[in-house]
C-alpha cells in the first residue's frame, strides 16, 4: 500500500511539473478593462460596422465582443490558453459563436496587417517592442488604440481619460 501511495504521488508530482512547464511566458498579467472603458476604445478607434479589428492580449475577449457588437470583424489574440477558453466562452454567452475569432499564439508571431483598428493593452515595454512591427506592417491609415500606456516618442493624436484610465490614438502614417 505505501508503494502504491508513494507511486501516485511521485505521478502528481510529475503532472503537476509537466503543466507548470506547459504554462507559457506571459509577458502582460492578465487585468480585466471595465466595459466603459471598452466602450471608449472603440468609440475613439471610430470603429465601424465591416471593418477589421484585432485586439492583442485580448484576455476574456471583452474588446473583441464588444467589437463585433459593433459590425466589426473582430478577433482576438493572447498566449493564454486559459483566457482563449474564457473569451470563446463568453463569445458564445454573447451569442457571437462563429462571429468572432480567438487565437491563442504570439502577437510578435502574428498577421495583423489586414487590421483597421487595432486595440492593445499591454504593458510599456511590451508596446515600445511592438511599435516597429505596427509601422511597418499596418496599413496607413489604421486605428491604433492603447489602454494605459503609450509608445514611447510616438506622440498620439488623441488622448483621453475615462474611469481613471487613459487612451490613447494613433492613426499609422505613410511611409
Amino acid at each position: 500500500m505505501n508503494m502504491l501511495k508513494n507511486s501516485l504521488v511521485a505521478l502528481f508530482l510529475m503532472w503537476g511539473l509537466s503543466a507548470v512547464a506547459q504554462k507559457p511566458n506571459l509577458d502582460v498579467p492578465y487585468v480585466p478593462t471595465s466595459q466603459s472603458v471598452v466602450n471608449a476604445m472603440l468609440d475613439l478607434a471610430e470603429l465601424k460596422a465591416g471593418e477589421v479589428h484585432y485586439d492583442l492580449g485580448c484576455g476574456d475577449g471583452r474588446i473583441v465582443i464588444t467589437a463585433a457588437q459593433r459590425g466589426a470583424k473582430a478577433t482576438g489574440i493572447d498566449l493564454d490558453p486559459q483566457r482563449i477558453k474564457e473569451a470563446n466562452e463568453n463569445a458564445e454567452k454573447a451569442g457571437l459563436k462563429g462571429k468572432v475569432t480567438f487565437i491563442e499564439g504570439d502577437l510578435f508571431d502574428f498577421d495583423f496587417s489586414t487590421a483597421d483598428v487595432l486595440t492593445l493593452y499591454l504593458l510599456p515595454s511590451v508596446n515600445l517592442k511592438l511599435r516597429p512591427k505596427i509601422l511597418k506592417e499596418l496599413k496607413p491609415g489604421t486605428r491604433v488604440v492603447s489602454h494605459a500606456f503609450d509608445m514611447g516618442d510616438w506622440e498620439p493624436e488623441k488622448e483621453i481619460t475615462v474611469d481613471g484610465s487613459t487612451l490613447y490614438l494613433w492613426t499609422v502614417p505613410e511611409r
